[in-house]
């Protein structure tokens, strides 16, 4: 079993930047595959980012491709989402993800345990 709590996210102002930590439990973290998604009100939970369980392949969706960078410290059982640069359409529920597989994975189907989520919200 992995639970996962998030932390980090709060209000700024367009062009600001926040880093989100999300920090897990369970003897196993270093193998799993880890992502980040987001939700605005009335929309669907939407991909951000994810990581292998290396750190070797990442990836992001293209709307933070530049502005976000996701990395992860296993010995710390934590992975970090640094959001920069970040504009009102970033405001939404972020949501921490893992996979009980290795790999990168970008559908949330793929994920089979989640966080509470943490409210960002970007003011124009």
């Amino acid at each position: 079993q992995v639970q996962l709590v998030e932390s980090g996210g709060g209000l700024v102002q367009a062009g600001g930047s926040l880093r989100l930590s999300c920090a897990a439990s369970g003897r196993t973290f270093s193998s799993y595959g880890m992502g980040w998604f987001r939700q605005a009100p009335g929309k669907e939970r939407e991909f951000v980012s994810t990581i292998s369980w290396s750190g070797g392949s990442i990836y992001y969706a293209d709307s933070v491709k530049g502005r976000f960078t996701l990395s992860r410290d296993n010995a710390k059982k934590s992975v970090y989402l640094q959001m920069n640069s970040l504009k009102p359409e970033d405001t939404a529920v972020y949501y921490c993800a893992a996979s009980r597989y290795s790999g990168s994975f970008f559908s949330p189907r793929e994920y089979g345990y989640w966080g509470q989520g943490t409210q960002v919200t970007v003011s124009s």
